[in-house]
């Protein structure tokens, strides 16, 4: 089977098409045809050799953390029932980016009528992280959130779940045509992050008082600006770090300041629990009320090129291989 394999840290040169031999299924696992394969910026980072300390993978593997296909084959213990439905599945750090990939039978989460692979797909890590977030920040009705990379894969997302959960949604995104999305997604202001101003003109449109939580994508000094907007009492959550970092916030700062420091370590999930928020996330997208943007879909063979998208920062939303 065809694959796309990391041969070596480095750049998006590194990832090349290789051959490898068909997997087989274990006890408790199956073998799925895959579809569409989720691709997140981390993956982007660990490419390069960022976050040894962090993650176990090691060159040469195959990228792609989750898939969404069809069951194409079962192993011992396994129902037969299973055959043929399609499905997502998260599978670790690596092995989606194949024509097959195996995957504990726990993880599988069916995909409901009507609701795309790749749609499917961009939903499997970003849409359970920000159902987790929605949670763990406990927005409400009437409160102001700041969302900062509102025009990501992750950010598209909190924008629409914020807004369902009757809060005041302020997006920063760079550029006419993000901001444009942002504000289509349901968005109550939008602030370009081109400018170098945007901090003061989100102070503006927050008001005096700054935002009940602040959800940052961005990491960096994007997200330290945006933890200086956060309210007294309110909540900080730090998410992402594309830049290389999250925000060098100041802890004893923040607890003077009674804010509630929030990070990735408070939605690290169970199997089970990130089954669970998946089929959510499935299910809203299939009854409309979810919709993932989906900025550019990239053959198997393209991999390298969907990596130097994501990086460069390009896209809307997210970008997605196809197999």
């Amino acid at each position: 089977m065809r694959v796309a394999q990391v041969t070596a840290y480095g750049g998006p040169e590194v990832l090349v098409t290789a051959v490898a031999p068909d997997p087989v299924a274990g006890p408790g696992e199956v073998v799925i045809a895959v579809s569409a394969v989720d691709t997140l910026f981390v993956e982007t980072q660990i490419r390069t050799g960022w976050g040894r300390e962090f993650f176990s993978v090691r060159p040469p593997y195959v990228v792609g953390s989750g898939v969404a296909g069809t069951v194409r084959a079962v192993g011992d213990g396994v129902a037969g029932a299973w055959l043929g439905r399609p499905v997502v599945a998260a599978l670790g750090e690596s092995g989606g980016a194949a024509e097959l990939a195996v995957a504990p039978v726990d993880a599988l989460v069916p995909v409901p009528d009507g609701v795309p692979a790749t749609t499917a797909a961009a939903l499997l890590h970003d849409g359970v992280t920000a159902l987790a977030l929605m949670t763990t920040t406990g927005i409400g009705a009437g409160e102001r959130v700041l969302i900062t990379g509102a025009s990501g894969g992750m950010g598209t997302l909190l924008v629409q779940l914020a807004k369902a959960r009757g809060a005041y949604v302020v997006g920063v995104a760079r550029g006419d045509h993000k901001t444009a999305l942002v504000r289509e997604l349901g968005a109550d202001a939008v602030i370009d992050g081109a400018n170098r101003e945007w901090p003061a003109h989100a102070r503006e449109t927050l008001g005096p008082a700054g935002a009940d939580v602040v959800l940052d994508g961005v990491g960096g000094e994007v997200g330290l600006a945006a933890y200086e907007l956060t309210a007294k009492g309110g909540r900080f959550s730090a998410h992402g770090a594309p830049t290389g970092g999250f925000a060098p916030v100041d802890a004893q700062q923040a607890a003077d300041r009674g804010i509630t420091l929030l990070g990735i370590a408070d939605v690290q999930l169970s199997g089970k629990e990130r089954v669970r928020l998946a089929t959510e996330a499935l299910e809203e997208a299939a009854a409309g009320r979810l919709r993932p943007v989906i900025g550019g879909t990239f053959p198997l063979e393209q991999a390298a090129e969907a990596h130097r998208t994501i990086e460069a920062r390009s896209l809307l939303g997210k970008a997605l291989l196809t197999v």
